[in-house]
């Protein structure tokens, strides 16, 4: 088999690592030294380069602006964003817009695609639920309005932990609609109706508690087609496995380096068996979630058949992500001994961005289940 990437999707790592490698992981804000939320917007100035890159529109065709690539491109730049802890919208940017593409009317796809792709309009979803652990869709209510001659929808519900919802000027909404059905409501911000109540996540970003009261929308502005859902969230559970690799690699490597220089009895640490055992451990963590989310974006990008669906490699890449992050983080504090708590130094800035991204999108026993369902469903053998 092979494994190697093509050569679109090593051009755009290389994109990524010029845009993303002078990024300095000690100036990103920190939770532990500022009260409240770290900032009140995304780094812009990083934005305004990923735009220059075309690394905004990756997976947008060349129609919109965008070079046609697939959720592997997309997982191979997350990774390297994370490296540096980029704060910027490129998951939940590129997500939404996918989903526009793919799902969309004629009429929101030329409101929203070309734009979205130079970086002019910022794109988020709405995944958390009510609670952060029900469905995002049962959150949401969706129906038609029978009282007036106006063929519009009604939204009302509310959705936590929006991530970037405060600066986005599109939210995809998940609802329900009264027979059962999901569809995603492409949401303007601000919008009448539309209220964002400030929330503050594990890295100190602003997320938004977000409350529709009687949100009217235009039927163009409503994705009704049944599986675009699903799509949109396994898209953004992919490539939050992304960033937890890519995030865990460099922990791993912060650890590497100072445990070569830190000597105790006149040896570098690295050089003593439990500590050159616990390092090898958390190696193999990052190669089982280094493949187990390949093939998760491989699924995503070719929708190839399987023993089980899409989800269930998905739920296997999430296991190891948000476990897996969190063993490497928690090596890297203890190998680091007390230098690894210092706030001048940034690790304990990827432990915080660590733990947001083992519970985003479910911790792992959510997963778990999630793949139990899928094994009892389809047997295997």
């Amino acid at each position: 088999m092979d494994f190697t990437f093509t050569e679109e999707q090593q051009a755009a790592v290389e994109a990524a690592k010029a845009v993303f490698g002078p990024v300095a992981p000690d100036s990103v804000p920190s939770p532990a030294l500022t009260p409240g939320a770290v900032a009140d917007d995304f780094d812009r100035a990083l934005w305004s380069k990923l735009a220059d890159a075309d690394l905004l529109s990756l997976l947008l065709a060349p129609e919109h602006g965008g070079a046609g690539l697939d959720a592997i491109a997309l997982c191979l730049v997350l990774r390297e964003s994370a490296k540096t802890l980029a704060r910027v919208p490129l998951l939940e940017h590129t997500a939404a817009a996918v989903a526009v593409q793919t799902y969309g009317s004629h009429e929101l796809k030329e409101q929203i695609l070309p734009r979205a792709a130079r970086g002019e309009l910022v794109l988020t979803a709405a995944s958390a639920g009510r609670t952060g652990h029900d469905p995002a869709q049962l959150a949401v209510s969706a129906r038609r309005d029978t009282d007036t001659d106006t063929d519009t929808w009604i939204l009302d519900g509310a959705q936590t932990g929006v991530t970037w919802a405060h600066n986005a000027d599109h939210i995809a909404v998940p609802a329900h609609t009264p027979q059962g059905r999901t569809v995603i409501a492409v949401l303007p911000h601000p919008h009448e109706g539309l209220t964002l109540a400030e929330q503050i996540s594990t890295t100190g970003e602003r997320l938004g508690e977000l409350h529709l009261d009687s949100v009217r929308l235009e039927p163009h502005q409503i994705i009704e087609t049944d599986e675009a859902w699903d799509r949109l969230h396994q898209l953004l559970t992919t490539g939050t496995c992304a960033l937890a690799l890519g995030l865990g690699e460099r922990a791993l490597q912060m650890t590497g380096d100072y445990t070569s220089k830190r000597e105790q009895f006149g040896y570098p640490v690295a050089t003593f068996q439990a500590v050159a055992v616990q390092a090898a451990d958390r190696y193999i963590d990052l190669r089982a979630m280094e493949a187990t989310l390949w093939q998760a974006a491989w699924r995503i990008s070719t929708q190839a058949g399987g023993a089980l669906p899409t989800a269930g490699d998905i739920a296997v890449a999430k296991i190891w992500a948000s476990e897996g992050v969190r063993r490497v983080v928690q090596t890297a504090q203890h190998l680091h001994g007390g230098f690894g708590a210092d706030t001048d130094y940034p690790l304990h800035r990827y432990h915080a961005w660590a733990k947001q991204l083992e519970l985003s999108l479910g911790p792992a026993a959510a997963h778990e289940e999630t793949l139990g369902d899928l094994l009892a469903a389809h047997p295997l053998g």
